[in-house]
């Protein structure tokens, strides 16, 4: 099934830590709850506010690592990956069903958009995205080139 988009994008805030775990293969695993809002005035004229949660599935080591260690509840993030839909059973054996927005590899993007928290701090090179960043030129380039 070719020429099909499955994407979500996101910004919110998160609602609490981020919560990690394992799975049996020994695979970390990040989980984000975050929150969208929107605002309307009714049909009498009365401001009315609908929060949304998201379940947000971190598959991707390296963007896991990142949330683990930099993100705090309250923090506002943009999320871009897949919707997806698992079926599993609860403690009675009725059939229930999660929605989720998974970023796996080469498939998910996580960008901050505020400030850290004082009590953790952005990496080093101060980048906001997650996106890797090349490495600082050296002084003098002539001494690098091989030839």
């Amino acid at each position: 099934m070719s020429g099909f988009l499955n994407k979500v994008q996101l910004i919110g805030n998160l609602g609490r830590d981020p919560e990690v775990r394992s799975t049996q293969s020994g695979k970390k695993v990040v989980t984000l709850n975050i929150a969208t809002g929107e605002s309307w005035k009714d049909a009498s004229g009365n401001k009315v506010e609908r929060t949304e949660w998201h379940r947000v599935v971190i598959w991707n080591e390296g963007l896991g690592d990142i949330a683990e260690k930099y993100l705090a509840k309250g923090a506002k993030v943009y999320v871009e990956g897949k919707l997806t839909t698992r079926k599993w059973q609860d403690q009675d054996g009725n059939d229930r069903y999660s929605t989720e927005i998974h970023l796996t590899p080469y498939n998910g993007t996580m960008t901050f958009l505020d400030s850290a928290p004082d009590n953790r701090e952005r990496p080093s090179n101060g980048s906001r995205s997650t996106e890797p960043s090349a490495p600082p030129p050296s002084g003098d380039l002539d001494d690098e080139i091989p030839f």
